[in-house]
């Protein structure tokens, strides 16, 4: 069989290039929640179906094949919310608008020193500051505002003895827009070991868009920031203002998809080289495997049912050159050592006997079209089968005397 990589073309090497991008990506976003576990363990059926196939496992591929006929829909039930952010992300992309700065230069200056501010007295404080996104169908409650952003106003917003001091204030502009909100929460324990509900909530908007969430911690007096599904901690006020100018830097007009393909091609080079072989092992299953191909196979003669008395004394031909055809992908894990053509001798008597070889003589997979058998006849050769007292009598050497 000639090997598919040796027809690729041109184009497909761009085909496999363009899902692969695309897979990573879907990859790359599904890894930021938990979900990511449940693609390992569909990942891992996956294998399990191909090892039955592979290895014959007839009832355990019966069983899995039948949880893959539902694959589409429990793909979009379980990550539809995934699906949804890659969708709005797509949209985004393609609907390019000159948006104004996320934070203006007097607003974070103002918002850096309040949160340095609130470290240092201890005074919790969640500051949402939305990208791209809508963050709206995240966001329960709050109070409207539209105030403009200063320093007299978030520390009365904070202060431990106001009703909205903790929920999240959400700031576009120079304008806080809503004070007093809830946001979804985290389930990534792994970075929220030790940290409190504010951490929990910031991540969980994070995972979810591509806002920049910044959170002051009242127990342990520090600035942590979440963005892009990613947790940590800021030391010094001077990062969390860099970390806002970076936010306002990668939220301009193209900079977006050009810090989407720059974490394309930077780091995680096992992870891609992973998608690149299931991009590449799908390519090999769907495009070549689905062209029709023929092959032939020389195919041994079993003889079944023999009269009783009789055995068989030779078989002419021994084989038969057999001819089928299918989609490629169906010869994959096929093994032609299963082929076989079946001859029942049961009407055959004594002498030569010819005996026409069709499809219900030969087993083969469902999945494959018989073309030819040539030759289609078969010449069985029958003698009797010799007693027990005539082969003892063969087995005698020359000369030896019968025991008494």
């Amino acid at each position: 069989m000639l090997s598919p990589f040796l027809e690729m073309r041109f184009a497909d090497l761009i085909d496999i290039i363009l899902v692969a991008t695309l897979v990573y990506a879907v990859v790359a976003l599904i890894r930021r929640t938990q979900a990511a576990f449940v693609a390992i363990g569909i990942l891992m059926v996956g294998a399990v179906y191909v090892g039955a196939r592979a290895l014959d496992l007839h009832l355990t591929a019966w069983i899995f094949q039948g949880f893959f006929a539902v694959f589409l829909i429990m793909v979009v039930v379980v990550f539809q919310e995934e699906l949804r952010q890659l969708f709005e992300r797509i949209a985004l992309w393609s609907l390019r608008r000159h948006d104004r700065e996320p934070v203006e230069t007097g607003s974070s200056d103002a918002l850096v020193a309040c949160l340095s501010d609130f470290a240092q007295q201890r005074i919790g404080a969640l500051v949402v500051v939305p990208g791209r996104q809508p963050i709206e169908r995240y966001i329960q409650g709050g109070i409207e505002l539209g105030g403009k952003v200063s320093i007299p106003l978030l520390k009365s917003i904070f202060d431990p003895h106001s009703p909205g001091h903790d929920g999240a204030v959400i700031v576009d502009g120079d304008r806080i827009t809503r004070f007093a909100a809830h946001l979804p929460l985290s389930k990534d324990f792994r970075q929220l070991a030790n940290v409190g509900t504010r951490h929990g909530a910031a991540l969980g908007l994070a995972e979810r868009t591509d806002a920049l969430c910044l959170v002051v911690s009242e127990e342990r007096g520090q600035v942590s920031l979440a963005r892009d599904g990613q947790l940590r901690t800021l030391v010094t006020p001077q990062a969390a203002a860099a970390s806002i100018q970076q936010f306002a830097r990668d939220r301009r007009p193209g900079a977006d998809g050009y810090r989407v393909w720059r974490q394309l091609l930077r780091g995680q080079r096992a992870e891609k080289a992973v998608v690149l072989a299931l991009v590449v092992a799908l390519w090999y299953l769907l495009v070549p495997g689905s062209r029709l191909a023929e092959f032939s196979y020389d195919v041994p003669i079993a003889v079944h049912s023999l009269p009783p008395g009789f055995e068989v004394e030779s078989v002419d031909p021994p084989s038969v050159r057999v001819r089928v055809s299918g989609v490629r992908r169906s010869f994959y894990l096929f093994r032609p050592d299963k082929l076989e053509i079946d001859i029942d001798a049961s009407l055959a008597g004594a002498g030569r006997r010819t005996f026409k070889v069709s499809a219900a003589d030969l087993t083969f997979p469902k999945d494959l079209a018989l073309q030819e058998i040539e030759p289609d006849r078969v010449k069985l050769s029958l003698r009797q089968a010799s007693t027990p007292a005539e082969q003892r009598q063969e087995k005698r050497r020359p000369g030896e005397t019968p025991a008494p």
